[in-house]
């Protein structure tokens, strides 16, 4: 690496180092990792322990639980399996899910599945539902709280009924999709659903508020609405790909590209197929504001875009997640061919990651 590079490195690495250090004390988070992509370059820094009783520091190759964020490539499952002609983003769930037809949610559209506009599904899969069976008999007694298309409220059950859709017109399981399609076309190929044996050791401690060690466990949809495993690294060839930095074959760049698309607007946030969307230059208020815990819990009006917004290199993209023992942030700017993923092995608000990302966001023109 040339002087110049070591330099540009060491400049960015005390960016990051001034933003994160100081929300791992104030969080106690035992470890974290940033990736940034800006100015053509890409940069990843590792902090602290992926393992506090084995002592084990945070690496390139350390897997973090990323929650929500496997969403976006639920939603790149659906779009692809569009373009292949498998399915439509008009087609109901009763055209894929026949058992479901003559129900209110079989009239449910894969579009309202997608942007959290069905009328009121939860936002989590009920506790007496432990079995997909049990899911279809809940889903064909659900009766939504408002008519379609007319308010947002966030669910893993919406998405998570997408992801078993698209996989089904796929005809392959979610995980081996991801594994064999998903993950090895944006050249992640350290990512997954089901963490292989011989990366176990990898694997980062996750751990509840009072300390308590906690990872996911294996339940119904959990594989598409919040079961990702991945590194910082790789979630930076995601952004890269998702910017127009990196060579895709056709049909993953118009996947890629519809998830953009905008299709509801809900106060400041666009509404894209799981992405939300900001004018940039971003007004960091309004992106806090779209990410409170009101807004994932309660039913916000939504407006419908007619037509849809077609994409927009000009706006800030970005995503939350979490899990009971991990919280993970990932943004990005097409324009300013700029993002930046922030991983951590405990929840901490979404506040402060939208505001740490911005930190260092907004200094990269170093």
């Amino acid at each position: 690496m040339s002087a110049e590079l070591v330099t540009k490195a060491d400049a960015v690495k005390r960016v990051a180092d001034e933003a994160i250090l100081p929300i791992m004390k104030a969080h106690a988070i035992p470890g974290m990792t940033v990736g940034i992509v800006a100015n053509g370059r890409q940069y990843v820094f590792n902090y602290g322990l992926a393992s506090k009783s084995e002592g084990t520091p945070v690496t390139d190759a350390t897997l973090f639980e990323i929650g929500s964020i496997s969403k976006t490539f639920v939603a790149t499952m659906a779009t692809l399996a569009q373009g292949r002609g498998k399915l439509a983003l008009t087609d109901t769930v009763a055209d894929h899910i026949p058992s479901l037809k003559g129900s209110s949610f079989g009239e449910t559209t894969l579009l309202s599945l997608g942007t959290h506009t069905t009328g009121g599904l939860p936002q989590q899969v009920p506790d007496e539902v432990s079995s997909n069976e049990q899911l279809i008999t809940y889903l064909k007694n659900w009766k939504p709280d408002h008519p379609q298309g007319q308010y947002r409220t966030y669910s893993n059950v919406s998405i998570g009924l997408l992801g078993v859709i698209a996989a089904q017109s796929l005809q392959q399981p979610t995980a081996a999709i991801m594994q064999e399609q998903i993950f090895p076309a944006f050249s992640m190929k350290n990512s997954f659903i089901v963490v292989p044996d011989s990366r176990r050791v990898d694997y980062a401690q996750g751990y509840k508020q009072d300390d308590t060690p906690v990872r996911l466990k294996d339940n119904v949809l959990s594989a598409e609405a919040y079961g990702v495993k991945t590194t910082a690294s790789d979630l930076v060839q995601f952004i890269k790909a998702n910017i127009g930095e990196m060579n895709l074959t056709p049909e993953f760049a118009l996947a890629l590209k519809n998830t953009h698309t905008g299709y509801f607007k809900a106060g400041g946030m666009t509404q894209s197929l799981v992405w939300e969307l900001y004018p940039y230059p971003t007004d960091v208020a309004a992106v806090i504001e779209g990410s409170t815990d009101h807004m994932a819990r309660d039913a916000t009006p939504v407006k419908k875009i007619t037509p849809p917004m077609i994409p927009d290199a000009n706006v800030f993209i970005h995503k939350t997640g979490a899990t009971n023992g991990f919280g993970a942030y990932i943004a990005f700017v097409p324009e300013k061919k700029m993002g930046i993923v922030i991983l951590a092995n405990k929840n901490y608000p979404s506040a402060v990651r939208i505001k740490i990302a911005q930190q260092i966001l907004g200094q990269m023109g170093l």
